[in-house]
C-alpha cells in the first residue's frame, strides 16, 4: 500500500510545492513543528545518529530515552514510529542510496513491533531548505516516492521539507532546523540541538567521508552501540585539504557551502585527520569485529573490551 496522508493514497508529485498546494493542513503542521523551541538534549539520554546511519528501538530500553540528529543542510531527518509496539526509527538521509535504504528503516521498526496487533506507521520528514542546486528537493521527491512503493501503510504526519524548512538570512537561504530528536517513550518529535555527537564520533565520519553506505548503529536488545567493521584505504593525498582556508574546503566538501553550521570546516579537518592517523582500517577492528560501546554506570557511552 502506498504512503498515506490524511487516509488518501499520495497522488504522482512533480514537485514538493504540489504537495504543500494539494495538502494545506502539511503546511501548517510544518509551520508548527518549526516554531517549537529547540531543545538541547542531555548525553546522558541520547543517541546520536550520524550522516548515513539509523537506529531503532523500543520504549522498553532503559539506556536510551532520546534518537537525535542534526547537521542536516540538504540532508533530510527521517522518524519513523509504529504507534501500538512504540517501536521508532531515527534516520539522516543524504540521498547516497535512498531507495535501498528506506526499506532498512521500515523492516527496523516492523521487526520490533512483530508482536502488536493494534497501531500504524507514522512517518516524520524534516530537512533541506530552498538550495540553488535543488539538492534538497530532489532528495526529498525521492525519499517520498521510496516510501510509496513500500508494501506497508505508512502515514506522513510531520513533512517540514524544502521550501517549509527554508528561511532567508542576508539574502541567502538556509534550513530552518538542522536537528531533531524523538523521545523513544512518547513518540514526540522535536527540534533539537546536541553538544554530544559520540561515541566514537570521528570514526563514524571517517566512514561517511570514505563511502561507507547507510548503517544501523545499535542492538536494541542489548543496548549496544555497534561501529563497523569499516573499510577505507591509505590516501596521503587528502592531507591536501587540512591547508586549505575555510571557503575552498565548503565550496568542494559541502553540498551547500552557504548554509552549513559554523563547526562545518573543523569537522571536515578533524575527520581528516583522523584518517591520516589510521592509514588502515583493520586496526581498529581487531579480529574484524565491530567496535561496541555500552552506557556506563556514568550514563555514558563506553568502550566494551572484547577479548
Amino acid at each position: 500500500m502506498p504512503l498515506l496522508i490524511q487516509n488518501r493514497g499520495l497522488d504522482r508529485l512533480s514537485s514538493t510545492a504540489e504537495l504543500f498546494d494539494k495538502n494545506p493542513h502539511l503546511q501548517e503542521n510544518a509551520r508548527t513543528f518549526r516554531s517549537k523551541p529547540l531543545v538541547d538534549v542531555d548525553p546522558k539520554c541520547l543517541l546520536y545518529v550520524q550522516q548515513r546511519e539509523f537506529a531503532a528501538t523500543t520504549p522498553a530500553d532503559n539506556c536510551v530515552s532520546v534518537i537525535g540528529s542534526d547537521d542536516a543542510t540538504t540532508c533530510h531527518l527521517v522518524v519513523l514510529r509504529h504507534t501500538g509496539s512504540g517501536a521508532v526509527c531515527l534516520a539522516h538521509c543524504d540521498g547516497s542510496s535512498t531507495w535501498s535504504e528506506v526499506p532498512l528503516l521500515v523492516k527496523a521498526v516492523t521487526s520490533l513491533s512483530n508482536v502488536c496487533k493494534e497501531g500504524r506507521l507514522e512517518l516524520h520528514l524534516v530537512g533541506g531548505f530552498n538550495d540553488d542546486s535543488k539538492t534538497s528537493h530532489k532528495l526529498s521527491l525521492n525519499i517520498l516516492a521510496a516510501f510509496h512503493k513500500q508494501k506497508e501503510d505508512i502515514h506522513l504526519e510531520t513533512c517540514c521539507i524544502t521550501e517549509m524548512n527554508d528561511i532567508v538570512v542576508n539574502g541567502r537561504h538556509k534550513p530552518v532546523l538542522y536537528g531533531i530528536g524523538v523521545n523513544v517513550k512518547t513518540g514526540e518529535v522535536f527540534p533539537a540541538s546536541f553538544t554530544y555527537k559520540g561515541p566514537a564520533e570521528e570514526l563514524r565520519a571517517a566512514r561517511t567521508f570514505t563511502g561507507g553506505q547507510m548503517a544501523d548503529i545499535y542492538d536494541s536488545c542489548k543496548g549496544l552501540v555497534k561501529i563497523g567493521p569499516c573499510k577505507w584505504s591509505p590516501n596521503l593525498d587528502i592531507a591536501f585539504w587540512l591547508s586549505q582556508n575555510d571557503d575552498t574546503i565548503l565550496k568542494y566538501l559541502s553540498t551547500s557551502p552557504m548554509a552549513e553550521p559554523p563547526h562545518f570546516v573543523q569537522h571536515m579537518k578533524s575527520t581528516i585527520q583522523f584518517l591520516l592517523e589510521h592509514p588502515d582500517s583493520d586496526s581498529l577492528f581487531p579480529g574484524g569485529q565491530p567496535q561496541l560501546y555500552h552506557r556506563s554506570e556514568k550514563e555514558h557511552w563506553e568502550r566494551v573490551s572484547q577479548s
